[in-house]
C-alpha cells in the first residue's frame, strides 16, 4: 500500500510537471479570464482607480528616492555578482536557479540512465579529473635562495605561493626520507627539518646536522635555501655528492637483505639523482653548457628508469642553447611518443625544429598568394598542435603578457606550464629568424579547429576545465592568471549592469527635469498600457454586461 501510495504521488507530481513545462500558456490565459470575470467582485477597477490616484498625488522627489534605491540595488548585486563571477568564475544567481530552482521545476539529468551507469561515469569523470589536474614539478625549477629569494630581496613580493612550497615539502619528504632514518642521528634531524615550515629553522636543522656526520641532504637544504648564488650552491652540492654517492654505494651491497635496506637504497637513489641533476644544472647557468649536457646524457644512462624528473627537458633546453638542433632532433624521437605523456616542452620545442626549416623565408603575403608549401604546412600542423596542447603559451613567446618567474609546480596545459616554458625558452624562438612571425600569424588558427575545447579536441583530449583553479593556487597573487577559454559575462552581470545604468539615469533625469520627467513617465505607462485597454473594449462589447450576475444565479 504504501508503495502504491508513493507510486500515486510520484505520478500525479510527475502529471504537474508536465503541464507547468508544456501547458503555461493555457493556464496563463485562464487565469486571465478568471481576473476578468472576478474583476466586479473583486474589485479590481475600484482598486486601479485608487492606486491612479495614489500616484497622481506623488511628487517628483518619491520617484526620485524610488529610482536612486532601485539603482543602489541593482549596483550592489551588479558588485556581488561581478566579484562572484571573478573568484569561481560562474554566475551566482544562475548557479543558485540551477542548483535549486531547476530541481523544483522537474529539471532532470537525461544523461543517467541508470544508477549503475552514473556511478560509473562519475567513478570515470573523477579519474580523469584527477589525471587531468595533477600537478607535476616543475624539471627547470629555480634555487630558493639564489633566485626566488633575491628577487623578494629587490621587489618585495614573494614569488612562491603556500601551496607551491608546500608541495615542495612534500616531495622532499617523499625523495629524502625513510622509515630507517630515525636510526641514524642526522637523517632523523633532516627528516624533522623537511617538514619544518619556518625557512631559517629547516637552515639551523641543517647545520646541526652536519654537525654530528656528513649529510647528503643537509647539504642539499643548504644549497637550495642558504647560497645566496648560484656558484655556491654548486660547491654545497659538489659536498653533497660526495656524501650521497658514499652512501649510495654503501646502501646499494645491503639492498637486497630486506625491505628496510631496499626503501633506503631507493632513498639514496634519489638523493644522488637530485644531487647530480642540480649540479649539472648550475653548470648550465655558469655557462658551462656542454659540460652540464654530458652530465644530463650520463645521468640519464646510469638512471634510465628515473622519468619523474624529466631530465631529458633540461637536455633539450640546453641543447637548444648549443644549438645542436639535430641533437633535439634525436632525442625528440625518443620521448614524443604516442605513448608518453606530453609537454609544453616537447611539443612546442618540435614546433620549433618545424619552424626553422622556413620561417627565414615564410611571408604570409606571399603564402596567401601561392599556398603553403609542404614544409609549411607541416610547420603550421606543429604549432597547431603544440597550441592545442597548451593555448597559453604563445602570448608569453610574442610578449603580449609579461613574464615573472616560474614557479617550482606545474599544471601541465596550464599558466603555469606556460610561463616555466616561456622563461627559459623564449631565448630560443628568438635565435631562430622569423619563427616568431611564423607563430605571430598561425597560433590563432588552431582555435577555429577547435571550436568547443571543453567539450572536444583535435589531436589531444578535450581542454580541462581545472586548470584555472590549480594555476591560482601555484601562481601568486600579482599575476593575472591566464584563463581558456575565454569565459563570457554571465547574462546576469549584463543585465544587473544595464538595470544600475538605467535606472541611475531616470534617477538623475527626474531630479532634473521633474515635470517633463512626468508627462513623459505618464505618455509611457498610456501607451503601455493602450493594446490591454483596446483588448478590454472588444471583450466587453462581445460578451454580455450582466454575465457575472448570470453566472452567480447558476
Amino acid at each position: 500500500m504504501a508503495e502504491a501510495g508513493t507510486g500515486f504521488l510520484e505520478q500525479l507530481k510527475s502529471c504537474i510537471v508536465w503541464s507547468w513545462t508544456y501547458l503555461w500558456t493555457l493556464w496563463f490565459f485562464i487565469m486571465l479570464f478568471l481576473v476578468y470575470i472576478l474583476r466586479v467582485p473583486l474589485r479590481i477597477n475600484d482598486n486601479l482607480t485608487t492606486v491612479s490616484m495614489f500616484l497622481n498625488t506623488l511628487t517628483p522627489k518619491f520617484y526620485v528616492a524610488l529610482t536612486g534605491t532601485s539603482s543602489l540595488i541593482s549596483g550592489l548585486i551588479l558588485i556581488f555578482e561581478w566579484w562572484y563571477f571573478r573568484k569561481y568564475g560562474t554566475s551566482f544567481i544562475e548557479q543558485v536557479s540551477v542548483s535549486h530552482l531547476r530541481p523544483l521545476l522537474g529539471g532532470v539529468d537525461n544523461s543517467a540512465p541508470s544508477a549503475s551507469n552514473a556511478a560509473n561515469g562519475e567513478a570515470d569523470s573523477s579519474r580523469q579529473s584527477v589525471s587531468e589536474c595533477k600537478v607535476w614539478r616543475n624539471p627547470l625549477n629555480l634555487f630558493r635562495g639564489a633566485e626566488y629569494n633575491r628577487y623578494t630581496w629587490v621587489t618585495g613580493r614573494e614569488p612562491l605561493t603556500y601551496y607551491d612550497m608546500n608541495l615542495s615539502a612534500q616531495d622532499h619528504q617523499t625523495f629524502f626520507t625513510c622509515d630507517t632514518d630515525h636510526l641514524r642521528p642526522a637523517d632523523a634531524i633532516m627528516q624533522k627539518a623537511w617538514r619544518e615550515r619556518n625557512p631559517q629553522a629547516r637552515i639551523s636543522a641543517a647545520h646541526e646536522a652536519l654537525e654530528l656526520n656528513e649529510c647528503a641532504t643537509a647539504y642539499i637544504l643548504l644549497a637550495e635555501e642558504e647560497a645566496t648564488t648560484i656558484v655556491e650552491a654548486e660547491k654545497l652540492f659538489k659536498q653533497a655528492l660526495k656524501a650521497g654517492e658514499g652512501c649510495y654505494r654503501r646502501s646499494q651491497q645491503l639492498q637486497h637483505h630486506g625491505a628496510q635496506y631496499e626503501a633506503q637504497h631507493r632513498r639514496d637513489t634519489n638523493v644522488l639523482v637530485y644531487i647530480k641533476r642540480r649540479l649539472a644544472m648550475c653548470a648550465r647557468k655558469l655557462g658551462r653548457t656542454r659540460e652540464a649536457v654530458k652530465m644530463m646524457r650520463d645521468l640519464m644512462k646510469e638512471f634510465p628508469l628515473l622519468s619523474m624528473f624529466n631530465i631529458h627537458e633540461n637536455l633539450l633546453e640546453a641543447l637548444l642553447e648549443l644549438q645542436a638542433y639535430a641533437d633535439v632532433q634525436a632525442v625528440l624521437a625518443k620521448y614524443d611518443d604516442i605513448s608518453l605523456p606530453k609537454s609544453a616542452t616537447i611539443c612546442y620545442t618540435a614546433a620549433l625544429l618545424k619552424a626553422r626549416a622556413v620561417s627565414d623565408k615564410f611571408s604570409p603575403e606571399a603564402a596567401s598568394r601561392r599556398g603553403l608549401s609542404t614544409a609549411e604546412m607541416n610547420a603550421v600542423e606543429a604549432i597547431h598542435r603544440a597550441v592545442e596542447f597548451n593555448p597559453h603559451v604563445p602570448k608569453y613567446l610574442l610578449e603580449m603578457k609579461s613574464l615573472i618567474l616560474p614557479p617550482e609546480h606545474i599544471l601541465k596545459r596550464g599558466d603555469s606550464e606556460a610561463i616555466a616554458y616561456a622563461f627559459f625558452h623564449l631565448q630560443h624562438w628568438k635565435r631562430v629568424e622569423g619563427a616568431l612571425n611564423l607563430l605571430h600569424c598561425t597560433w590563432e588558427g588552431t582555435f577555429r579547429m577547435i571550436p568547443y575545447p571543453l567539450e572536444k579536441g583535435h589531436l589531444f583530449y578535450p581542454y580541462p576545465i581545472c586548470t584555472e583553479t590549480a594555476d591560482r593556487e601555484l601562481l601568486p597573487s600579482f599575476h593575472e592568471v591566464s584563463v581558456y577559454p575565454k569565459k563570457e559575462l554571465p547574462f546576469f552581470i549584463l543585465f544587473t549592469a544595464g538595470l544600475c545604468s538605467f535606472t541611475a539615469m531616470l534617477a538623475l533625469l527626474t531630479h532634473q527635469f521633474p515635470e517633463l520627467m512626468g508627462v513623459f513617465a505618464k505618455a509611457f505607462l498610456s501607451t503601455l498600457f493602450a493594446p490591454l485597454n483596446f483588448v478590454m473594449e472588444k471583450v466587453e462589447s462581445i460578451l454580455p454586461s450582466s454575465l457575472w450576475h448570470q453566472l452567480t444565479r447558476i
